[in-house]
This record gives C-alpha cells, structure tokens and sequence, in this order.
C-alpha cells in the first residue's frame, strides 16, 4: 500500500503520537547510559581524545625493578665486605646516613633481633622472605637506607626509586614501619625524663658552662608546617604567621643539645602557654614520683631545679625568665647571660631541622598520628646520635624510681597534688631565685 495514501498517514501519525512519551523515555534512558559509561571510562584511566571517541582503561604499568643489583651496589658502596672496603668514606655515609655506619648497622640489628610473640607487623616487614613467585624480598638494609634518606632529605617517596629500586608505594611504608620499630626499641632509653642522676650532672654541666647553679635545661616550642593538613582541620592548626596549618613540638634541651622533654601534636593555633597547660612535663612532679635533687645558690636553699624561658612563660618556681628592660649593671649582665645560656634550645632546634629535613619541609602526611611517630623518630635518632658521639647515658638509672613510696589513698594524693601545685606555681619562690641568681653571677664574674 502507498504509504502517501491518506488512511495509511493518519495511521502512522496515530502510532507516533501514541508511543511519542515511551520513545522519549528510551532515548533519555540511553543518553543517561552513555553519560554513565563516558564517567566510568574516565575514572578508570581518562577520557580519549576527541568528540564521542573511548579509550581503553588506563592498566597499572609494571615496573622491572633490579632490587637485587640495588642491594648489592648499596653494599659495595657504603658498607664493603671483608676483602673490600666500600666505595665511600665514613665521611660521605655520616654525611648521607645522618650517623655512623655502626650506628647503623646497630638499629638494622635491632629490628631484626626483635623478638616478641606474636611478632608485630612493623617488625616482621624488615625480615627477608619471599614472595609467590619464589623471588625473595626487598632486604632489610635496603629498607632501612629508604626510610632514613627520606628523614633525612625530605624529599618525596619516589626520589630514591632509580638508585634503591624501591616502588613508591614500599618507600613510603619503610618510612611509617620504621617509625614505629625505632619507637618500640629506643623510646625508654633515648625519650625519657632525667633521674637523679642526670639532675645532678646537668647541675655540673650548665654550671661549668653557663655559670647558673640548679639549670636543668632551656625550655621553648617549634613549628612544624602541616601542607595536607584535612579541611576539617585546617581552622585549629592555622594561624596568620604561617603559611600552612602547623604543629607544635615543646621541647627541653641541655647545653650538649640533649632532648630530655619532647611532646608534639599541639595545634599550633595555641602559643607556648597553652602548650605547657596540656604538656606532661610536671606530671611526675605533681604525682610526687620526681626525684629531689637540691642546690644552693647565694646561701639559700632550692628544692627543685628549673629552665630558662622566654617571657610567654608564667612566673612559676621551674622557670627563670630575664628582664624586659634592665634598670642596673647587674640585671643587664643577668640578661645577657640568661638570654645567651637559653639559645640552647634554639640550637637544638636547629640542628634537629637540618639533620632531619623531613621537619624542616612542610609535612605531605595526611595523618596526625604519622606526623608524631616521624617527630618522635627524629628526637631519638638525634639523641642516639649525640651517646654515639660519645654522650655516656648511664643505664644503670634509666629505669630507677627514686620514690617508691607513693601515698595510694585518694585524699592523701588529692592532698599531695594540690600541694604539689601550689609549689610549683609559687611566684614568690620565682622572684627570689632570679634575684639570688643575679647576685650569683654578680659575684662570680667580679
């Protein structure tokens, strides 16, 4: 039949206008569908290029890495054999390693000395095995090589990946396991408070070299940039000095740049007093557990030691702040020595910063739990670098509770707290010592 003829148009044109709505609805349902795909294409690896043209999902390309050449080749270079020496001087390891190479090989030792049942993941990761294939794993020197060059240069995961032959993905997991080993082996030896001990030879020590009898230390907070900080957070570690959210570290350092105190994760939208209100610093002071070590300084009697501060600090009986403004000859010569014997901690920060440039760069870690464990590790490598320029720590002390003797009923503790405080927090006792302290220095210079 003609389709022009007229009974057969009007039928088509019925049969249009009855299905027009379905062949509508199938024609947005296709387009949606087209939509989803072109999406779907693009996560998988991106868009091909041109209107209405599909590309192939992007594959994961495999990497032929030779980390058995690299082993090798980091052996004959810095550490030798018994034959051979190696390749580069001492000079160059401590140079590239941040340490000595037996400092070195002393913490690989460690961590695979390790034992504990079951054994954890961050320490079975450093043990040499193999994989499906019978290949056999990436060996712990290599491992332990990775995790330091990134501590120490700060550089990105991928950096050392033609020399060690470590994927980016493995180097940046060498890092967080070995944080976490150098936590678990060294963090009561080389992160702890001093004992009686200690209080006396840092008595010794700063009076030898400062002229103040009774310094314990120099106490002050730094800034470590947080470039990943999460949006949720951004508001409470950010502050209008800095360019990137940052964290607090407080520290307390000797004259041999010795870290005796660290505690970091403070949003550094606080100053330094709202880190000492949360720092642990006077816990074992305020528990009655801390070891009395008095000193005599111009015929008077101190029961405590105490640190140089700047003036944020409160006027308490730990701290010994110098004057804003000097109105006589003795006060001006305390406050050339206060302010010249304080610049320790400055020091200590300083060498800290360019021995670990991980802490000097703003910090890629989209954790604050990684952060710490990477401050932590830092502290204590630079304290375990310091005995192995011989700094002597006498072991013999590290674990000794000076005050056995603890009360154990509630109000005798409440009781002892609140004394404990009030002490601490004496203004009078903070006034008496500066003055005493001026006529000390007074007198020993003249």
């Amino acid at each position: 039949m003609d389709p022009n003829y007229p009974v057969f148009a009007n039928t088509l044109e019925t049969y249009d206008a009855y299905f027009q709505d379905d062949r509508e609805r199938y024609i947005r349902s296709y387009q949606e569908y087209e939509q989803y795909m072109a999406l779907c294409e693009q996560e998988a690896g991106g868009s091909g290029s041109g209107t209405g043209s599909r590309s192939s999902p992007k594959k994961r390309a495999y990497i032929p890495r030779q980390r058995e050449t690299a082993e090798e080749r980091l052996i004959d270079d810095y550490f030798g054999d018994e034959e051979i020496d190696p390749k580069y001087t001492e000079e160059n390891f401590r140079r590239r390693y941040r340490m000595s190479s037996t400092l070195f090989k002393k913490i690989v030792n460690d961590i695979l000395s390790y034992d504990a049942q079951p054994l954890p993941d961050y320490f079975q990761f450093f043990r040499e095995g193999y994989d499906c294939t019978g290949r056999k794993s990436i060996g712990p020197i290599l491992k332990c090589t990775s995790a330091i060059r990134q501590l120490a240069y700060g550089t990105a995961a991928d950096a050392f990946d033609e020399y060690l032959q470590i994927g980016e993905r493995t180097q940046r997991r060498c890092l967080v396991e070995f944080t976490k080993c150098i936590h678990i082996l060294y963090v009561e030896k080389y992160l702890r408070k001093p004992t009686l001990v200690d209080i006396e030879n840092l008595y010794a020590l700063h009076e030898e070299k400062h002229g103040l009898p009774g310094m314990l230390g120099s106490i002050d907070c730094m800034h470590w940039d947080w470039k990943n900080c999460p949006k949720a957070l951004a508001a409470q570690f950010k502050r209008r000095d800095h360019k990137y959210p940052t964290i607090m570290l407080e520290a307390v350092a000797d004259q041999r740049l010795w870290i005796w105190h660290a505690y970091f994760g403070v949003p550094g939208a606080n100053n330094d007093l709202n880190v000492l209100y949360g720092s642990p610093l006077f816990d074992d002071e305020l528990a009655g557990t801390a070891p009395e070590c008095p000193f005599e300084v111009n015929g008077h009697i101190y029961n405590k030691g105490y640190y140089l501060a700047d003036g944020i600090y409160p006027t308490w009986s730990v701290f010994v702040k110098t004057f804003s403004v000097a109105k006589t000859e003795k006060t001006l010569k305390f406050k050339r020595i206060q302010e010249s014997s304080r610049k320790d901690i400055e020091r200590a920060f300083g060498v800290l910063q360019g021995r670990w440039g991980i802490i000097r760069q703003p910090a890629r870690a989209f954790e604050i739990n990684a952060l710490k464990r990477i401050m932590y590790c830092c502290v204590m490598l630079h304290n375990m670098i310091l005995e192995d320029e011989d700094f002597v720590v006498n072991l013999r002390d590290v674990f000794v509770d000076p005050t056995p003797d603890i009360p154990q009923e509630w109000t005798e503790r409440c009781d002892l707290h609140v004394r404990k405080h009030k002490e601490l927090r004496d203004s009078k006792v903070h006034n008496d010592l500066r003055d005493d302290l001026v006529e000390h220095v007074w007198n020993r210079n003249y």
